[in-house]
């Protein structure tokens, strides 16, 4: 099989990426990253020596496609589905872009600085920083809220790769900091998207390994 996918199923942008996959039914050879083993991370290191993950190898084209943005940009143009996740439009994608940069900066970054935090050992925390994340996450959960009052997805009623950003951003900022009490709009689009068949499955993959994410 020409694609390779290196990823773990719990991560937000390989769940991100794996949308993109399911959304158009892109065949494709999963290979799980296991960075806890030695030789898991070897492994995946000779393909791409940053190490992280998700990392897309396309044999056919001998390319090596890594950040999860970028492999869908790479599926969009080389493998088209149905679904076209980047618009055609230039001035709609540029506009698409922007909510998929603001889903990923905005809201999963400040969600993975709360969540590492708790894993840090006793005197090692950074309350600042994630008070600092926090404040972000509750002004960006607000202008989502504000943005989604009557749209169906992040662009309107066209699901692009900005959906797929969403998806797992909201999951896991709601699990982190619950918002359905407080930001009904935003609450009501991860609804939708967790609908979503192509995010469905991801999550449904992703099950096994929730227990991970502290509390």
């Amino acid at each position: 099989m020409s694609l390779k996918l290196y990823f773990h199923p719990l991560s937000s942008f390989c769940q991100k990426a794996l949308i993109a996959f399911y959304e158009n039914e892109t065949p494709f050879a999963p290979h799980i990253v296991d960075l806890g083993n030695e030789t898991s991370r070897a492994d995946f290191k000779r393909i791409w020596p940053i190490g992280k993950f998700p990392v897309l190898r396309d044999d056919a084209r001998d390319r090596t496609v890594p950040e999860s943005s970028i492999i869908i940009e790479y599926l969009a143009q080389h493998y088209p589905g149905t679904t076209r996740l980047v618009p055609a439009d230039a001035d709609l994608a540029r506009q698409m872009r922007m909510r998929d940069r603001f889903y990923d900066l905005y809201v999963n970054v400040p969600v993975g600085k709360i969540v590492t935090d708790r894993l840090r050992p006793a005197g090692k925390t950074d309350p600042h920083g994630v008070e600092e994340a926090k404040t972000l996450l509750h002004t960006a959960l607000g202008m989502v809220d504000h943005d989604m009052t009557t749209k169906t997805w992040a662009m309107g009623d066209a699901f692009t790769m900005a959906d797929c950003a969403a998806a797992p951003a909201l999951f896991y900022a709601n699990m982190v900091v619950p918002f359905g009490g407080t930001h009904k709009y935003a609450a009501g689009y991860l609804g939708r998207l967790m609908q979503r068949p192509s995010y469905a499955r991801a999550l449904k993959e992703a099950q096994p390994y929730l227990a991970l994410v502290p509390k």
